[in-house]
């Protein structure tokens, strides 16, 4: 298991950047399991405003985020990344997690060099589920 699926285990909380209402969409798919597994989904629509989704207010940005974020967790075009990952080691997230057919290699170098754990063009639900088998929970 390497270190990014090792820190998502660890993590509380998760901000889904490019999370909307619309429930066909891979990211509201991979927000629901993470808040089925016990993370606390903080969503930060993209595309689409929203107020709330999956009963979680919804906030326009990470910097927005009243709490401290665990894991950003990006949806959005690899040429939009960039203003995103600038947030992420902004806000002090340990751990930057591009989805699959998401890669900015600059951009995962700047937030190593900051001290993030970085991975890119990987699901974290297919990570989760194959690192966490049984768990029923992502709290420890």
């Amino acid at each position: 298991m390497d270190e990014a699926v090792r820190a998502l285990l660890k993590a509380k909380t998760v901000a889904v950047v490019g999370l909307d209402t619309r429930e066909e969409r891979a990211a509201y798919r991979v927000a629901r399991y993470l808040k089925e597994h016990g993370y606390q989904v903080a969503p930060v629509p993209f595309q689409q405003p929203a107020d709330e989704v999956l009963g979680a207010p919804a906030y326009p940005g990470l910097r927005a985020i009243p709490f401290p974020v665990d894991v950003v967790d990006v949806f959005v075009r690899p040429e939009q990344t960039d203003p995103i990952i600038d947030d992420a080691i902004a806000i002090g997230a340990k751990v930057l997690w591009l989805q699959q057919g998401i890669a900015n290699d600059a951009g995962l170098e700047r937030a190593r060099r900051a001290g993030l754990v970085v991975t890119q063009d990987r699901c974290a639900m297919v990570e989760h589920r194959r690192a966490a088998g049984g768990m029923t929970s992502a709290a420890k």
